[in-house]
């Protein structure tokens, strides 16, 4: 493969270019996290050609921009650098594809922040020590760990955070990097886990019962969040085991 012209390199180097993202992950991103206008740009499964992914109110559209004889294009546009390209993309531009709808740019997406568990978990773990390796006795087969959006007590705002379920302990923390937990639920205490389906404008929310307060949270798509509401029901079926 040749080696990627010194623009190209620039445009990878944006902090909204999401090299690992593809179409259904980026998706998921924007619709989860984004609002109208919020796009990224990530590689295309072509070669020489990259995708700008915009959410437009409940979807996301995917436009093609190409770099060909030492220049990229989008739409109609020829841009020489990578400075021209992202200069063009700061002024918001409207776009408008096929069925004739227009979307609008907005907010590029940032590359590095607190991403929604969209990627595969590792569902049962067992931690072996590093001396002889004799399995420890401590680790639970029903963990988990990702990312989920919680509304807040006092303000009801939505926000991110990183969840680590393991025996019956759930435990949220601001991001996957810390080590301190924000908050540590005792399962034993939960009266219910269940889905909740739409839940002040948000898709496959679930719900967490304590006498003390009723925690609403929702994954990145309804597949996770059931998977979620399943190993925690599993949890409540076994207190004290």
């Amino acid at each position: 493969m040749a080696e990627d012209h010194s623009e190209v390199k620039l445009l990878k180097d944006l902090d909204y270019f999401h090299p690992d993202l593809d179409r259904h992950k980026a998706e998921a991103i924007l619709l989860q996290n984004g609002k109208d206008g919020t796009f990224l740009v990530r590689n295309s499964s072509k070669q020489n050609e990259y995708a700008v992914s915009v959410r437009a109110a409940d979807a996301v559209k995917h436009f093609n921009l190409t770099w060909k004889d030492d220049a990229f294009y989008f739409g109609h546009g020829k841009y020489e650098t990578c400075d021209d390209i992202a200069y063009h993309f700061r002024n918001q531009p409207m776009l408008g594809g096929e069925s004739g709808q227009t979307t609008l740019m907005v907010d590029p997406y940032p590359r590095v922040v607190s991403e929604p568990a969209i990627y595969g978990t590792v569902r049962v773990h067992a931690e072996y020590s590093t001396g002889d390796n004799t399995p420890r006795t401590d680790f639970s087969i029903n963990s988990k760990d990702g990312y989920l959006t919680k509304i807040g007590a006092i303000f009801k705002t939505w926000k991110v955070r990183w969840f680590v379920l393991q025996k019956n302990e759930l435990k949220y923390f601001k991001d996957s990097s810390r080590k301190d937990a924000i908050r540590v639920l005792d399962l034993d205490e939960c009266k219910e886990c269940v889905m909740e389906g739409n839940f002040k404008g948000k898709d496959h929310v679930f719900r967490l019962v304590f006498e003390w307060r009723t925690f609403y949270l929702f994954a990145a798509n309804e597949k996770e969040s059931k998977e979620w509401v399943k190993l925690i029901n599993w949890r409540l079926d076994h207190k004290g085991k």
